[in-house]
């Protein structure tokens, strides 16, 4: 049989496994983790009890719509913290991308109403566990791994005495085994590349910040060598790389070669550390080996394997720092040092004086000739100034249009004085007479005679009288 048989044989034995494996775990029910052992017949007792048959049997949208409304019904229950956790639990048992980020949002609730009960620890647990659920491989994606190592974390920090300390521990170990080997393989991808000083900064910051990684040997090892082939310069980090792998990793397999690279160096080879040895000790009896259908699985799942992270240590706290390139000039740092990570200083050294109470205002300033440039605004200068350039503008308009209807008629231009007239003021006109309005007399009354002015008697006199007629005689 060819190897492309086999293989095909081998993926479809898996994909018959995998159905059956689903099929089986959609029959089984699995018991709801924190039911109300009371017994009794309360109505809001019942409600709960009929929401948690509902979950356990796949019915997840009844059940929600059961604790809806056991909360709004009975505001004041003593199921109330219960309810608001199992309606959290139900999103979380339905599964998929939208169900789990409904269930953290549930959860981070819970939190924040119930903080000094014992099951916001266990909902603390369950959110580092739906980040968990969605890893991906290291060369993808790292947004779910850097969330999942900072809700894992939350539950040491915030929950330190609770029963799921172990369990968040475990996880960071876990999440912390795929952010490094995230950073190897970016380290070797560089390497195989030839680019030396990035290999040498992704290995550091995987070694250093994850020493619990089941690959730190084999990458301070590289690290060792990157820095030997940078130069002479780098020589005592990469003595430094080596005596780390010597004494903090004695049983490795590139102990001894590190060894020799520290004697042509003429370096100090150190002792193994004892605490360090007894950890690899505990590793190597502990390791988790893969089952053949594991093996298979791994290559289409994209599922990152955690079968290697460590199983005993405390894990990093510290989040993680990008590092800087040893290549890479910092601005602003002092010769010789080795400032690797990308700290921001701020000088905070304020002067008592500054720029604004030594140097003139611009405003201040002296406005530039206007004669120079006639593309100045007119806001950016003078009213005298603007007059005369206007002037000079007219005046050159018209010794242009002289010199043409001299050209035409055959006539020389006649000269004109460059002289610019005085600019005339302004023409400023008078306000007007405010018209006189007659006074509004109240009804019922007849105007007063006035005494006419002496123009009123001139212009009457200038008047013809007007004729008079009898009236007809009857």
């Amino acid at each position: 049989m060819s190897i492309v048989a086999r293989f095909i044989q081998a993926r479809l034995v898996l994909a018959t496994v995998s159905l059956l494996a689903l099929l089986f775990s959609g029959c089984h029910h699995k018991k709801y983790e924190n039911p109300i052992t009371k017994d009794t017949q309360q109505p809001d007792k019942v409600l709960f009890d009929k929401a948690i048959k509902d979950i356990e049997h796949g019915r997840y949208e009844v059940a929600r719509l059961t604790l809806n409304t056991l909360m709004n019904t009975y505001d004041t229950s003593e199921y109330l913290a219960k309810a608001k956790l199992a309606f959290a639990d139900s999103w979380m048992r339905e599964g998929g991308t939208h169900a789990w980020a409904q269930a953290e949002a549930e959860y981070h609730d819970f939190i924040l109403f119930y903080p000094q009960m014992e099951e916001s620890a266990e909902a603390q647990m369950k959110i580092c566990e739906v980040e968990f659920k969605q890893l991906d491989k290291p060369d993808r994606d790292n947004a779910h791994l850097m969330k999942a190592d900072e809700e894992c974390k939350n539950v040491l920090t915030k929950f330190p005495n609770s029963r799921f300390a172990p369990q968040a521990a475990s996880r960071v170990r876990q999440v912390q085994e795929v952010l490094a080997e995230g950073e190897y393989r970016v380290g070797t991808f560089y390497r195989a590349k030839a680019n030396y000083s990035a290999s040498a900064n992704r290995l550091q910051a995987a070694t250093d910040q994850y020493p619990l990684y089941s690959g730190t040997d084999l990458a301070l090892w590289a690290l060792g060598d990157d820095y030997g082939k940078l130069g002479p310069r780098f020589r005592q980090k990469s003595i430094d790389a080596y005596t780390k792998l010597v004494r903090e990793y004695p049983l490795s397999l590139y102990s001894e070669d590190a060894k020799k690279r520290l004697k042509a160096m003429e370096a100090e080879v150190p002792e193994p550390d004892p605490v360090a040895l007894a950890h690899m000790k505990y590793e190597q009896e502990n390791v988790t080996h893969q089952s053949l259908f594991g093996r298979y699985w791994g290559q289409i799942s994209a599922r990152p394997d955690v079968s290697k992270a460590a199983k005993s240590g405390e894990p990093q706290m510290a989040p993680f720092r990008p590092t800087i390139p040893p290549l890479v000039p910092i601005p602003g740092a002092q010769p010789g040092s080795s400032g690797n990570v990308t700290d921001v200083q701020v000088n905070t050294d304020v002067p008592a004086s500054s720029a604004l109470d030594n140097k003139p205002d611009a405003r201040l300033s002296k406005t530039p000739d206007a004669t120079q440039d006639t593309n100045i605004r007119p806001q950016q200068i003078g009213a005298e100034q603007a007059a005369a350039i206007s002037d000079k503008m007219h005046a050159d308009a018209q010794t242009k249009a002289e010199s043409d209807t001299g050209a035409n008629n055959g006539q020389p231009p006649k000269k004109t004085s460059a002289k610019a007239k005085p600019p005339t003021p302004p023409k400023v006109q008078k306000p007007s007479k405010p018209k006189k309005q007659k006074p509004v007399l109240p009804s019922g009354t007849a105007p007063q005679a006035t005494a006419p002015t002496p123009d009123q008697a001139q212009q009457n006199a200038a008047k013809p009288a007007p004729a008079t007629t009898d009236p007809p005689k009857q």
